[in-house]
């Protein structure tokens, strides 16, 4: 029988609970919840009760929970969810960094040889074990930044076997890290110039050898496919995702980053999200805003690109959802700051506090299918960080620069 275990925490200055607020839509700051002088009850690895700290404090006293008394200031909120990642990857591509400031697209950089494929060539050598060394690394970095739950890609091994040794990684890595690593496969994200093959007869020897093992290993239930000129078209992909669908995949979308055309096959194939956007028109915005597909901003691609952001405030006005994600990769978002990122794409996008938070937290859970995290709330996994301030507004104002000092993941301090 498990022992019961409480933990009070408190009295924290502002808890924002992120509780009770719409999956779709724009945002105002006047409706966000705080709880002031507030208290925490968790049990176990979940959130028992939270309200006034005075109001609580007889009950975890009367059952002997631990008290962890704060005697400064502090902003509670939930986890931070990263809801796109490629930080299982080798090797570094600062020499395509400096071609683009030099005046090089990104295109331009793949169809000379760099790119994604300088990043499959390297992770290509690496050893499984070193793989899940780098992800776990990567992963206690993002933990430290409060960053609890991580989406972890695929996509830098393009063939069968190399695929598996990168999700076999990722898992190992969840070993290695008290964060929860997400598992997404992008085998689907360049066509590998070592095929012998178009793109369509190389996806068919993906989603016929790939997908039954991804099943049989409980490797992943998410298959991603990147959607553009150099990559994939809405036609390629038909087939392939139509597999993944009927197998039982969640399906995600890199979607309109340079050319529109991916928000549309999200669309189709009922995606879980569509990530990027940085291309999309007003007809794409409006067809993501009435469907229950989740736009993911990525403003780390970009930084790192040089281009503009996501529409961001015109899919919160249209009346869409908005998930916001670090895409830490070698190539184009190096950096990984998602509360940075998160911050600036608030300023050039105009968003309020309250959307940015919402964008790491319950938003982003849902662009992962999860509903058990990014809401401090009774029932919901105790991923909880604080801030060490009095006011919850100097996250976003100090653009990352601001730390959460403490972290509970699971109800366990890390």
């Amino acid at each position: 029988m498990k022992t019961i275990q409480y933990t009070f925490i408190g009295p924290i200055r502002q808890a924002i609970t992120m509780a009770n607020l719409p999956l779709k839509g724009a945002l105002r700051d006047e409706d966000l919840e705080i709880i002031q002088e507030a208290g925490i009850l968790l049990k176990n690895d979940k959130i028992h009760q939270i309200g006034s700290y005075w109001d609580i404090f007889p009950e975890a006293q009367s059952i002997g929970a631990e008290m962890v008394n704060l005697k400064t200031d502090f902003v509670a909120m939930p986890g931070i969810v990263d809801c796109h990642t490629h930080i299982c990857f080798a090797g570094s591509r600062a020499q395509d960094y400096a071609m683009r400031n030099a005046g090089k697209s990104y295109l331009e950089i793949a169809k000379s040889g760099g790119g994604i494929w300088e990043s499959v060539t390297q992770t290509r050598k690496a050893s499984l074990e070193k793989l899940a060394q780098l992800t776990a690394q990567r992963a206690n970095r993002h933990l430290k930044d409060g960053i609890t739950t991580i989406e972890v890609k695929s996509g830098y091994g393009l063939s069968v076997e190399e695929e598996l040794k990168m999700l076999r990684a990722i898992q190992l890595a969840g070993e290695s890290t008290e964060g929860d690593l997400i598992a997404t496969c992008l085998a689907a994200h360049i066509r590998p110039r070592d095929f012998e093959g178009n793109q369509r007869e190389y996806l068919k020897k993906i989603s016929d050898e790939l997908f039954p093992i991804l099943k049989s290993e409980n490797l992943t239930n998410r298959v991603d496919a990147f959607i553009e000129d150099t990559a994939f078209s809405a036609e390629d992909i038909q087939n392939y995702f139509e597999k993944a669908k009927a197998l039982g995949f969640d399906i995600v979308v890199h979607a309109d980053q340079f050319h529109v055309g991916g928000s549309q096959v999200a669309m189709d194939f009922g995606a879980m999200s569509a990530d990027h956007l940085e291309a999309s028109t007003e007809k794409e915005i409006a067809t993501l805003a009435n469907s229950d597909t989740i736009p993911v901003a990525l403003p780390g691609a970009s930084l790192g690109l040089g281009v503009g952001f996501t529409p961001a405030r015109k899919l919160l006005d249209a009346g869409a959802s908005l998930a916001i994600g670090s895409d830490w990769n070698p190539g184009s978002a190096p950096m990984g700051d998602l509360l940075m990122q998160a911050s600036v794409l608030g300023t050039f996008q105009k968003l309020s506090n309250l959307e940015v938070l919402a964008g790491i937290t319950f938003r982003a859970a849902a662009a992962l299918g999860l509903t058990d995290r990014g809401s401090l709330s009774s029932g919901q996994l105790a991923d909880i960080i604080l801030f060490p301030t009095a006011d919850y507004r100097e996250i976003t104002y100090q653009q990352g620069r601001l730390k959460p000092s403490m972290v509970w993941k699971r109800g366990e301090r890390v």
